[in-house]
């Protein structure tokens, strides 16, 4: 966590996919002295960029860029490791005369870096990989059932198809015999240090919107090539679809398809891998809204009124550099 002399407060851009978060930042780095900061667990990983919506070259050349293409999809990033880097990124920025903007959705590592962690417990590489197997051979949902009956708090607040953190969650049980819930009571009972943040929040009033817009993007990544992108992945012997990587939303539902041996090149069976797809994603967007909704001292800014990136970037400045009460 960060010294008591480094406490001003953060910026921080966040929203469900696909609401225009990258837009919104670009914009606002034309006017301030900014370094965007990546919030996301998919956009770390190298040679994974139609299916993150990774932004550009020419969107990074605009605006310095961290946290992107930091490690190779065959690895495992967690939370612990995000806050890490991100606080080192922090203090090089301020170093530098400039500010630090975090943008993404990935709300474990958000929630990670402004509340702080509880210490974790080390999971021995034989728990890991019996793990790993169960996981494999029995599936999510039964390993979620498990999960249910060892620690039902845990349980009730993840998916049966989380298949990371429902997997992270019976690592910790059969290593510690404790569950995951327990090692967070430090931070439901307020004694974790807070990083202050000023967080604004690009929700849509509508959610139909929303899909929509979940759809287009999706459509858009494969008529791109995401699943050539899968294929070239694939074909890589270190790659296998457990790795958390190839768990990505809409990797995954690709590669289940190729696995299956189905004809990607038929239309129909793509339209069909098209809305698995699009489905997983609005329900990633479904969670990260339940995420965001937690967060009562968010700041909205409504973006599906049909305003600019622009304006919507001028609304998303002013939230930021109203002065705010010392925390």
């Amino acid at each position: 966590m960060p010294s008591p002399s480094d406490l001003s407060p953060l910026w921080v851009l966040t929203g469900p996919t696909a609401c225009g978060k990258t837009a919104v930042a670009l914009d606002l780095a034309r006017h301030l002295p900014l370094e965007i900061i990546s919030v996301d667990s998919a956009l770390i990983y190298r040679d994974m960029d139609i299916g993150t919506a990774k932004p550009t070259p020419e969107e990074r050349s605009q605006v310095p860029h961290h946290l992107i293409d930091i490690v190779e999809p065959t690895e495992r990033y967690s939370a612990a490791r995000f806050v890490a880097d991100a606080e080192r990124l922090i203090t090089d920025i301020r170093a530098r005369g400039r500010v630090p903007l975090l943008v993404g959705g990935t709300m474990l590592y958000l929630k990670a870096l402004l509340e702080g962690m509880d210490e974790m417990p080390a999971i021995p590489p034989d728990v890991r990989a019996e793990v790993d197997e169960r996981m494999r051979t029995r599936g999510s949902v039964a390993l979620h059932a498990e999960l249910a009956q060892v620690d039902p708090e845990t349980a009730a607040r993840l998916a049966p198809g989380d298949t990371q953190r429902i997997q992270r969650a019976i690592e910790v049980w059969q290593a510690t015999g404790r569950p995951l819930s327990s090692f967070q009571q430090r931070s439901r009972e307020g004694t974790a240090l807070r990083r202050p943040a000023v967080v604004v929040s690009l929700e849509p009033a509508d959610r139909a919107w929303l899909h929509r817009r979940v759809a287009q993007r999706y459509e858009q990544m494969m008529t791109a090539g995401l699943v050539d992108e899968v294929r070239a992945l694939r074909a890589r012997p270190e790659l296998n679809a457990d790795l958390p990587s190839m768990r990505c939303v809409g990797y995954r539902q690709v590669w289940e398809a190729l696995d299956a041996g189905l004809d990607l090149d038929n239309p129909a069976v793509l339209a069909e891998v098209t809305e698995r797809g699009v489905a997983a994603t609005r329900q990633l967007a479904k969670r990260q809204v339940t995420w965001l909704r937690s967060m009562p001292d968010r700041h909205v800014v409504v973006c599906d009124q049909g305003d600019s990136p622009a304006t919507l970037s001028e609304k998303v400045r002013a939230a930021f550099t109203t002065p705010h009460p010392a925390p």
